[in-house]
């Protein structure tokens, strides 16, 4: 699956990208606001991740800036199936390229996949201390749903921490008669 937006291309992860999602991710301040990725991140981790094939029902893809010279992969962002039988939306940018809109324009993007494979809602979160996440979601269209819930951290060596949870109705959804995001 691929997906053009504004500025940046989201496509399939693929074997060479390895390291520039290392060089991203290994990075603590990115990879501790994430719940399933490991501290220390390295070589091992990103080659084995961009050699794995994703889950049933998951979209996993890297985030690219087209560049006149390449397209290096700013980050990741995908969507999996949850254990209420919705979607989960996750993504991470790496700090060099965070702060430049990027977060949401590629949110943007996977919202638009979601809606033309039918999907009805999408369920996202972040810990509390990541205030950047909050503001994503919130500017994708995304809505607090009151629960904030005990999340396990990998990288913060198995710690939980507490995460607010959102969530998004999509528009031209099937049998949705709630409120649908713009």
């Amino acid at each position: 699956m691929f997906m053009r937006t504004e500025r940046l291309f989201l496509r399939p992860v693929f074997p060479e990208d390895w390291h520039d999602i290392m060089a991203g991710i290994a990075d603590f301040r990115v990879v501790s606001m994430l719940e399933n990725a490991p501290w220390p991140y390295g070589e091992e981790q990103a080659r084995a991740y961009c050699m794995s094939l994703p889950e049933d029902g998951e979209i996993r893809l890297s985030v690219t800036l087209p560049e006149k010279h390449g397209a290096p992969v700013v980050g990741q962002i995908g969507m999996r199936p949850n254990s209420n039988g919705r979607y989960e939306l996750g993504y991470w940018i790496a700090r060099r390229w965070q702060k430049r809109g990027f977060a949401v324009e590629a949110a943007h993007g996977i919202i638009a996949i979601a809606q033309g494979l039918g999907i009805s809602e999408l369920e996202a979160g972040h810990y509390l201390d990541n205030s950047a996440s909050s503001k994503v979601l919130r500017r994708c269209g995304f809505q607090p749903t009151g629960e904030i819930a005990p999340t396990y951290c990998i990288a913060r060596g198995g710690e939980v921490m507490m995460m607010r949870r959102y969530a998004i109705h999509l528009a031209g959804a099937k049998d949705d008669n709630r409120p649908v995001a713009a």
